[in-house]
């Protein structure tokens, strides 16, 4: 499946409002009372990061594969 340039962009700016967005959900977590309890939200909220960290960079280089394609 094909996605326009603007498509891919709009995307990857949507993950990376959702990154900061987790990143914010774990600092408060990690600074509540009983953040020990909140370990299994703590986890799952920074293996969401890193894996929208993922999706965004691939997103990256495909908007990159396809602007080299237009230069050429």
């Amino acid at each position: 499946m094909m996605f326009s340039a603007e498509d891919l962009a709009e995307a990857k700016r949507q993950i990376v409002s959702t990154i900061h967005k987790l990143e914010e959900t774990v600092k408060t977590l990690e600074a509540k009372e009983n953040a020990a309890r909140l370990r299994p939200q703590i986890t799952l909220a920074k293996r969401r990061i890193r894996a929208f960290g993922i999706a965004a960079a691939l997103i990256e280089r495909e908007i990159s594969s396809i602007t080299d394609d237009e230069i050429e």
